[in-house]
């Protein structure tokens, strides 16, 4: 529904059906973005062989208390400034 993607960390707001588990969402998730993202930069294969792309672990919580619009205009306003010297290249 909503993201962020920071130097050492991102942002996702989504919705999920309750049969499927988050592990399971996050295990599909990172394999596919990385699948994808060695696939597109080439140079990103050598730089990972025998590692793993995405770091082990994750943190996850509900919105609770909080409404849905709070949580996305909270990532809509990510100090995007901070991380300027963050870039993607091929």
């Amino acid at each position: 529904m909503e993201g962020h993607v920071a130097k050492d960390h991102l942002h996702l707001f989504v919705t999920i059906p309750p049969q499927v588990t988050i592990s399971r969402l996050l295990q599909w998730l990172k394999g596919k973005t990385a699948h994808h993202l060695l696939a597109e930069y080439p140079h990103l294969k050598k730089q990972f062989w025998g590692r793993r792309l995405w770091a082990r672990g994750y943190f996850c919580c509900s919105s609770g208390n909080v409404t849905d619009e709070v949580i996305a205009k909270y990532i809509a306003e990510q100090n995007v400034d901070r991380d300027t010297d963050f870039r993607v290249d091929g």
